[in-house]
């Protein structure tokens, strides 16, 4: 939910409905961002008025924050039944099922939003992106361009738009996309999305120079917005080396675990491959993919850097936690893939806590994967380096370190799948990967492109289709323009 409605107005407190005081409170928590005191206003509220269904709205909203998928499902839910003809609502229930893979229902609900509203911008938006995940990608389209046919600014739809289509001429919305370039009211986080449009669009017919214009233009916008400053993450990765220590001497030992259900972890680099490992190994009966969790950050975060308390109990918690929202996903399969790229830096917490664990890295030609970070909009602020080139490298630096770093710690935990390997010998890298995660052979595993569960990450599109070479080679295109700034990364073997 990215904006509650007004709140109702309520003239007196009474026995059916909280103050106006109170009410107001809560909508300034949620909107400045002081999420816990608005949860702890908003379970009062629900408790004491449990039919007053404003409370269960911001309730959902907030849960939602912190990965509490479940209970986030619940409040949603009591919303809806709550007001049966409140679209927000059925909006952002559809949000929520849609995480939870549960998608016909996802998509019910949104179009139910939409018939209730049917000029509901957002709703039209949300539908898109849900359709586009699914690989519906015509259906997407159709919502998108509804969205802007509502509203014709909407810059936001414009990049998501250009995201799936193939400019072959400058069309109506290249058209579009300009103007608003050219128009000075705009905001700033508007003209990020509207360069970033008019940089696939300009890629795709074929004028690099004005695409490398533009993206530097929306990575500048962006960055300005995050506020982002690399010597963040730099002492975030000395303090998880720092605490790793004290968690190997609390790691727990497998024969005094009781949950049966084994997280297989895909990390790397955004952009590195993950998404199609992921599709492949969830190909698989016995495996449900679930994407890109942030169960591990929300729950682990502090444990992992070395600032919360620390012993056995601390890790075991961690792990009742964290498998305790993963079975909400699983569908039943013993194994869950989580392919939260950044749950590299936790690492050290993941194999102490889940000793029976697969945790596969996937490994890309560095010179591509940090140009595709620096081309890519993450809608996640937990990407922020990604905005500027230096950035971009020296992250990639501080990456590789740690990786090293986890791979001389943990010897034999973590297994490197190579990118640029599985597109050229396919079988062979997939049939190791599968005895890896402890598996017997489907051959299915060979058709990720088959694999029709909803994909949520920039690489969405590209994983409809079959595996395919060359792709690591792309950036290059853009080498006149990059004074030789990503040469020493690539890795590549001229043909």
């Amino acid at each position: 939910m990215k904006k509650l409605s007004p709140i109702p107005q309520t003239e007196n407190a009474n026995s059916t409905s909280p103050s106006q005081q109170q009410l107001n409170s809560l909508l300034e928590y949620y909107q400045t961002g002081r999420y816990g005191d608005a949860e702890k206003l908003a379970a009062s509220i629900t408790q004491e008025f449990p039919e007053h269904q404003f409370g269960w709205k911001v309730l959902g909203a907030v849960l939602g924050k912190t990965g509490r998928i479940s209970e986030t499902l619940f409040a949603k839910q009591k919303a809806v039944e709550l007001d049966t003809q409140d679209a927000e609502a059925y909006n952002n229930l559809g949000n929520t099922l849609k995480e939870l893979g549960r998608l016909e229902e996802a998509e019910a609900s949104s179009r139910q939003a939409i018939a209730l509203k049917p000029d509901y911008t957002e709703a039209h938006y949300n539908l898109g992106a849900m359709l586009q995940e699914l690989g519906r990608l015509d259906e997407a389209e159709a919502s998108y361009r509804q969205a802007i046919v509502l509203k014709p600014d909407y810059a936001e739809v414009h990049r998501a738009l250009t995201s799936i289509k193939k400019f072959d001429s400058q069309d109506e919305q290249y058209s579009k996309l300009q103007e608003l370039y050219l128009d000075e009211n705009i905001s700033g986080e508007q003209r990020c999305h509207i360069n970033f449009g008019l940089a696939k669009a300009c890629e795709d017919l074929g004028d690099f120079e004005q695409a490398f214009k533009h993206y530097t233009q929306a990575n500048a916008l962006r960055k300005n917005i995050l506020n982002y400053d690399i010597s963040q993450d730099i002492e975030l990765f000395n303090q998880l080396k720092t605490s790793y220590p004290r968690i190997a001497k609390n790691s727990l030992e497998p024969e005094n675990l009781t949950n049966k259900l084994i997280p297989i972890f895909i990390v790397g680099m955004p952009r590195s491959g993950t998404t199609l490992v992921e599709q492949i190994i969830s190909s698989h009966s016995q495996v449900t993919g679930a994407g890109e969790l942030t169960f591990a950050e929300i729950l682990g975060d502090s444990t992992a850097r070395g600032l919360s308390k620390l012993d056995t109990n601390t890790l075991l918690n961690f792990r009742e936690n964290y498998l305790k929202q993963l079975q909400t996903l699983s569908n039943g399969s013993p194994m869950v893939t989580d392919k939260m790229t950044l749950n590299f830096r936790y690492i050290g917490l993941l194999a102490a806590a889940f000793p029976k664990a697969k945790i596969v890295q996937v490994k890309r030609n560095p010179a591509a994967v940090c140009w595709a970070n620096y081309k890519q909009y993450f809608i996640s602020k937990s990407i922020s380096y990604c905005y500027e080139l230096d950035d971009v490298i020296n992250y990639y630096e501080l990456y590789k370190n740690l990786m090293e770093f986890w791979a001389k710690q943990l010897p034999n935990r973590i297994y490197d799948v190579d990118y640029e390997l599985l597109t050229v010998n396919q079988e062979d890298e997939t049939r190791k990967l599968i005895n890896y995660i402890g598996l017997d052979w489907e051959e299915k595993c060979l058709s990720p492109q088959d694999n029709t569960r909803r994909v949520a990450t920039a690489s969405n599109i590209q994983i409809r289709e079959k595996v395919y070479q060359g792709s690591s080679q792309q950036w290059k295109k853009y080498k006149p323009f990059l004074n030789g700034s990503l040469d020493y990364l690539d890795d590549s073997i001229e043909q």
